[in-house]
């Protein structure tokens, strides 16, 4: 594992820490609205929404940074 790595995977660990902090702090139950996808609010915790909108970012992040050429693995085959 390079250091690169290593840095971006602490960090990440980081963020998840706070996530958990957050949400151990943040127990009542609100209303979030987003009426562009959910046409009535929906009622939840507010480390449940905090945790989602977390993973939201998280999966879309993986995404965009995933995304591409299909890595090197595919064009480094037929060489020798």
């Amino acid at each position: 594992m390079n250091a690169k790595t290593f840095f971006r995977t602490l960090g990440f660990l980081l963020i998840l820490l706070l996530v958990i902090l957050i949400s151990t702090e943040n127990t009542q139950m609100i209303d979030f609205h987003f009426s562009l996808l959910l046409p009535k609010p929906v009622r939840a915790s507010a480390a449940f929404v905090y945790f989602a909108l977390f993973a939201v970012g998280v999966i879309g992040g993986t995404m965009l940074h995933g995304g591409g050429s299909g890595g090197s693995t595919g064009s480094s085959k037929g060489k020798k």
